[in-house]
């Protein structure tokens, strides 16, 4: 089962509601918890859940290169790549590296059979345990613009037998749609501002149109005004949990420490926030899975 952490826009809390219900659902042994971090642009799960990292792996993505021996420059290739990463000029092949997709376009659609792919590394996946916890978490190299290879790499590791978290990089752009499908649940982390519902509507847009069963978790609730709740009323979307604006939280999250570690204070908000998923995840049709974590 994936449970996947999603938000519109950063600095929603995003991150410490994945972590902390990751370790509320992790305390119990007979859990099978994997957290994958796949904001690889900037991962930072790691601060709070201290893992102990196992095991490291690149990540590669196939770029061409041309044989100007074979290549009669008919500009087939440039004509195929949507990304405009192969360019034909006069007698002359440019490739921009960094535009290529790694789809193969180039490659199968050359009369002369004169390109070939070669790996290009954009990242690495490491691998380890927080405690009980599974820990996946990706980075994407200085400078590289695409991270859904990584997170596409990401996701083939993650367990059927566990309960997967799934830690989405913010916004709705090409990642977020490739860390957030194929969950079972998307938890959408928002703030009671104009510009937290602004961007929890793009959110609540995207996973609708890919059929993702959602709730709102409003993060510093108690300030700023009622938009959110209104707008999720009017939308029939549950709001399955509300973490307080409270001073203490900072604290805890600029020293590196978890809410649920701290005490029962905060526990029975992710405890919530789980009591809440649970029978949507039953009408959904998962029933087995649920039982088995």
């Amino acid at each position: 089962m994936i449970v996947s952490v999603a938000s519109g826009k950063g600095g929603t809390g995003k991150t410490t509601v994945a972590v902390n219900l990751a370790l509320l659902l992790g305390q119990e042994e007979s859990n099978r918890v994997q957290f994958a971090d796949c904001d690889v642009e900037e991962p930072n799960a790691h601060l709070f859940l201290r893992p102990e990292i196992e095991n490291r792996e690149e990540v590669y993505i196939p770029v061409p290169e041309v044989n100007l021996n074979r290549c009669t420059y008919c500009g087939r290739c440039s004509e195929v790549c949507a990304y405009n990463a192969i360019a034909v000029v006069k007698e002359k092949v440019l490739v921009f590296k960094e535009l290529c997709h790694g789809c193969g376009g180039c490659m199968l659609l050359c009369p002369d059979k004169a390109i070939s792919e070669r790996n290009r590394e954009i990242g690495v996946i490491e691998e380890g345990r927080a405690n009980s916890i599974g820990f996946l978490q990706g980075r994407l190299n200085i400078g590289e613009p695409m991270a859904t290879p990584i997170i596409r790499t990401m996701k083939k590791k993650l367990k059927s037998s566990h309960l997967n978290i799934v830690d989405v990089p913010p916004g709705t752009s090409c990642p977020v749609i490739e860390a957030v499908k194929e969950s079972d649940f998307t938890i959408l982390v928002t703030e009671p501002t104009p510009f937290g519902l602004n961007d929890l509507i793009l959110a609540v847009d995207v996973v609708r149109q890919l059929g993702i069963a959602h709730g709102v978790v409003i993060n510093q609730a108690d300030i700023g005004d009622d938009e959110v709740k209104k707008y999720c009323r009017r939308e029939s979307i549950p709001v399955i949990g509300e973490i307080p604006y409270d001073r203490d939280i900072a604290v805890l999250y600029s020293h590196g420490i978890p809410m649920w570690i701290e005490g029962e204070k905060y526990r029975k908000v992710f405890r919530n926030i789980w009591t809440s998923i649970q029978p949507r995840l039953v009408r959904g049709g998962n029933v087995e899975r649920v039982r088995q974590t």
